[in-house]
């Protein structure tokens, strides 16, 4: 299947830049107006686009090869600290289709996973106005950093143990953000979303009730941090953020991921409506020559409205990294030294039942950035239990990370 999913998806694509060139060609003898198709290679892949601008698409591929020993996936109860498995596999491989139509301003864009035969973006952006955007589809829904940067723009391999339980990740809905006050202390960046909170292809909600989505952030030196990890732009100016994120929605579910909307662990199967979800974020970020900064808090609180009760989860994570060849210089320049901290309590009425996780990472950039990178990191993750266990599992992965 996942070759039938890649063929069509290839097809389609032709397809696509094919009815993009025809109706470009076209538009020389009719009332949209002369223009000529030009072809550049972009860092957003091959780029078509009218001489006037008023058209313009680009596409682009990504394979993401991943080696991981002992087994691949952030463990999640005491068994999952026993695997002995390693695994070789493309681990994300993405077609990507964007650009603009009829103006400059308005924007569309989405993603196909080749591997897994899911549409996983698909949005029309209209930005005008820098300080009032519009956003309508399915997307990575904006609340935290660590879930936005896109998985090839990753300080590490993947992302941290408090992903799982704290994503909202992809929803389908409408968005409205922008920007206010840019270059002075009120610089603020702004995201309001009203969404199905069903996860990622889901068309309906499962009742009358709506998920929504706030985040607020404070661009307080007056420059606008971008969604990336590591600075390899060399910020030669301190550039940071201070973000709020808060959601609520009601629906079957208690986590969200790539694969929709599922439960985690300790909760049943829900029925329409059964969980309602609220949570809290705050965040900091930080790029200043060479050196870069991320972190999160996360709470969240899940009722039971059938049977009852109350969860309240907690978590957070610490990263940093850089690039020591701004100190001495007979470290290679491509080469980045990161580290992350992260905890995760999946119940604070039983505060002692914490997972922990401490990683190391090596990142050596090609040229091209994010764009050709290659990715060598440890990871220990310990477990305890209120009856007093204690384990912990060491793990190894190397990814290569390349777009085209």
């Amino acid at each position: 299947m996942p070759c039938l999913y890649k063929s069509i998806a290839i097809r389609t694509c032709f397809a696509i830049g094919m009815t993009f060139l025809l109706f470009s060609a076209r538009a020389q003898n009719d009332s949209i107006g002369k223009s000529k198709i030009e072809l550049e290679y972009t860092d957003k892949g091959f780029q078509f686009s009218t001489s006037d601008d008023r058209f313009q698409l680009h596409i682009e591929s990504r394979l993401q090869f991943r080696f991981a020993t002992p087994g691949d996936q952030n463990p999640l109860t005491f068994d999952d600290l026993d695997s002995d498995q390693p695994v070789f596999k493309i681990n994300r491989a993405r077609l990507k289709v964007g650009g603009h139509a009829f103006k400059p301003y308005l924007k569309y864009y989405w993603e196909y996973e080749l591997s897994q035969g899911n549409l996983l973006d698909f949005r029309i952006m209209f930005e005008r106005l820098p300080e009032f955007k519009i956003k309508v589809g399915q997307w990575k829904t904006y609340y935290n950093r660590e879930r936005v940067i896109s998985s090839g723009k990753q300080q590490l391999a993947d992302r941290s143990i408090i992903n799982r339980p704290f994503t909202v990740d992809r929803q389908m809905g409408i968005s409205f953000y922008g920007r206010v006050f840019p270059g002075s202390l009120a610089d603020f960046t702004y995201h309001a979303s009203v969404l199905t909170g069903t996860g990622r292809g889901v068309v309906e909600n499962d009742d009358s009730n709506f998920m929504y989505v706030g985040r607020l952030q404070w661009n307080f030196l007056g420059r606008e941090l971008e969604m990336t990890g590591s600075d390899l732009f060399f910020h030669k100016e301190p550039t940071a953020l201070i973000a709020l994120g808060a959601l609520t929605n009601r629906s079957p579910f208690t986590r969200f991921s790539q694969a929709g909307g599922g439960q985690l662990s300790g909760f049943d199967e829900g029925l329409p409506g059964q969980y309602r979800v609220n949570q809290g974020l705050l965040e900091t970020a930080f790029m200043w020559r060479g050196f870069s900064w991320q972190n999160e808090f996360h709470t969240k609180e899940i009722i039971d409205k059938i049977n009852g009760g109350t969860t309240r989860l907690t978590g957070s994570y610490y990263q940093a990294g850089y690039f020591f060849y701004n100190l001495w210089e007979v470290i290679p320049k491509p080469l980045e030294l990161a580290v992350r901290y992260a905890q995760y309590i999946p119940n604070t009425d039983q505060k002692e039942d914490r997972e922990e996780e401490l990683t190391l990472g090596l990142n050596w950039f090609f040229k091209g950035g994010h764009r050709n990178k290659l990715t060598a990191e440890i990871s220990v993750f310990d477990f305890e239990t209120s009856a007093g266990d204690l384990q912990n599992t060491t793990r190894f992965r190397v990814q290569w990370d390349i777009s085209f």
